[in-house]
């Protein structure tokens, strides 16, 4: 119960008998409303930001990890989720933005094609197909990734530049195959294209992509101007995602309150939130240091995987792109 007693000992909302006004802060998200964005809405409508002292003006939809980025790093938003390697790509770009959660402790991006016209059950089966490219952002940081550790040249390939969301292009038969999220993408092309068990999917992660995936994050001068501000935030933020954890069909029907141009969507929401507590939210770390929690170790694992591919400079040092600091001082849930 250590999150609980960090919300309490962050709640308080007076000072001399005094209350205080809440702060005000925004939340930039990578695209549209997805399963792992329920904890802003969750520790919203819950009353968690409440309970810190914080004011949640707007939770915005976006246009991509790339995007989201600027728009904190800018101060146009105070708190960012994305694609963590694709922030350290930004830093390499000298984008002063800093991680405070590893939401997924293992990258949830794959290779996805249609099993019945493109099976696939290597990185080299891809060979021949025509792939799907949005030549930017997250997913274009982990096609030239995992195709350079499992040893193909993206240059061989019959590309077509696609423009997010592309998965209609993918059941249209216009290309082979594409990278995607398996707690996004798939749950929505399983819908579509016959039910689980109809796409074939590389992940990842077991095929040498060892990365974060997606994550928290927030700006260099806030985390120096206002680090309880900061702490107050995460203390919800944890809250929340220990509410998700064991509430899933809850968190949902929040989402969906919160977004009511998802109704009728519930089944698809549930499939991506699914996905991620089987596969993506837990690992070695989190059992120790708390869901969220980002290590040392793997924060440069992902780092040398962009690095082998050049999408970091060889001289990059990655060690001040996260701080684990306050997600574990709020105490997130140990699993």
């Amino acid at each position: 119960m250590g999150w609980l007693l960090a919300a309490v000992a962050g709640a308080s909302m007076f000072a001399g008998g005094v209350a205080q006004a809440a702060d005000d802060v925004s939340v930039q998200l990578d695209w549209l409303v997805r399963g792992n964005h329920a904890m802003f809405f969750v520790a919203r409508d819950n009353g968690y930001f409440k309970e810190q002292g914080i004011n949640v003006t707007a939770i915005r939809k976006g246009t991509g990890s790339t995007d989201a980025l600027k728009l904190v790093a800018n101060g146009n938003a105070d708190f960012g989720f994305g694609d963590l390697p694709t922030l350290q790509v930004g830093r390499s770009q000298k984008l002063p933005v800093v991680a405070l959660v590893a939401v997924n402790q293992e990258s949830p991006l794959a290779m996805i094609s249609l099993k019945a016209k493109h099976p696939m059950s290597k990185p080299a089966d891809i060979k021949g197909m025509n792939i799907g490219v949005h030549p930017s952002g997250s997913t274009y940081v982990f096609l030239k990734a995992f195709f350079a550790k499992n040893g193909l040249n993206l240059a061989d390939f019959k590309q077509s530049t696609v423009s997010p969301p592309y998965e209609n292009m993918l059941l249209l038969g216009r290309v082979d195959v594409v990278p995607g999220y398996i707690d996004a993408e798939v749950p929505e092309l399983e819908a579509k294209a016959g039910g689980p068990g109809s796409l074939s999917i590389l992940l990842g992660s077991d095929f040498g992509y060892d990365a974060y995936g997606s994550g928290v994050f927030t700006s260099e001068k806030m985390i120096a101007e206002k680090p309880d501000l900061v702490q107050r935030f995460v203390n919800a933020y944890a809250k929340a995602f220990q509410f998700v954890v064991e509430h899933p069909k809850e968190a949902v029907d929040i989402v969906v309150k919160a977004n009511p141009e998802y109704k009728g969507k519930e089944h698809t929401l549930s499939a991506q939130l699914d996905a991620d507590i089987k596969s993506t939210f837990f690992g070695p770390y989190t059992k120790s240091h708390g869901i969220g929690a980002i290590s040392d170790k793997q924060w440069t694992a992902t780092a040398q995987v962009l690095k082998d591919q050049g999408m970091l400079p060889a001289d990059f040092n990655p060690a001040a792109g996260f701080n684990s600091t306050f997600i574990e001082k709020a105490g997130a849930l140990k699993r």
